[in-house]
């Protein structure tokens, strides 16, 4: 008896080490987080304008047009600065608008941040207290997601964007939506 008392905390530990272990040979990606958004409308949203005289964004931005994208990204975000070819070369060659969301920063920051690395945004809002970040069902930044023209949610990459994803699941998912 004394045996198996023993015995159960090992068996819970293995059993424990086989799941972690198991998650971790899937080979699935972590960063691949599962949206109760998908194929749902995006959230009603209004958000002021980033540029001075310029337009905010809105959930009327994001239909009645062909796919659009739309990136929550920030001044104090690393992998943010680091994906950012990637959405320059996404406004630059797919003709899909590409529209930001300014996520808790401070505008001046923000402004700062596109000037160094380019604008790739079609339109810009500012969420500063985050509240639109929240029904969007966002992690953190940075976080893309991909629209069709009705203005449904057809993917969600949080992280950055990587030439991969860019390739293998951006890219071919605005071809099909144009379609």
């Amino acid at each position: 008896m004394k045996r198996l008392v023993y015995l159960l905390p090992l068996a819970v530990f293995l059993g424990v080490a086989g799941y972690f272990a198991a998650q971790l040979l899937s080979g699935r990606d972590a960063m691949e987080v599962p949206s109760a958004l998908i194929d749902r409308p995006a959230p009603e949203f209004a958000l002021p304008p980033l540029w001075d005289g310029g337009e905010g964004l809105s959930t009327a931005d994001l239909k009645g047009g062909g796919p659009a994208i739309v990136n929550v990204f920030a001044s104090w975000c690393v992998p943010c600065r680091a994906e950012h070819p990637m959405l320059m070369r996404l406004a630059e060659e797919t003709g899909a608008p590409v529209h930001g969301i300014a996520y808790k920063d401070d505008p001046a920051a923000s402004k700062a941040f596109l000037e160094e690395l380019g604008d790739p945004y079609t339109k810009i809002g500012v969420d500063q207290n985050g509240r639109v970040a929240i029904d969007w069902g966002v992690y953190g930044v940075p976080e893309t997601y991909v629209l069709d023209g009705d203005g449904r949610i057809r993917y969600k990459r949080t992280g950055p964007i990587t030439p991969r994803h860019m390739e293998d699941d951006i890219l071919p998912l605005l071809e099909e939506l144009r379609s």
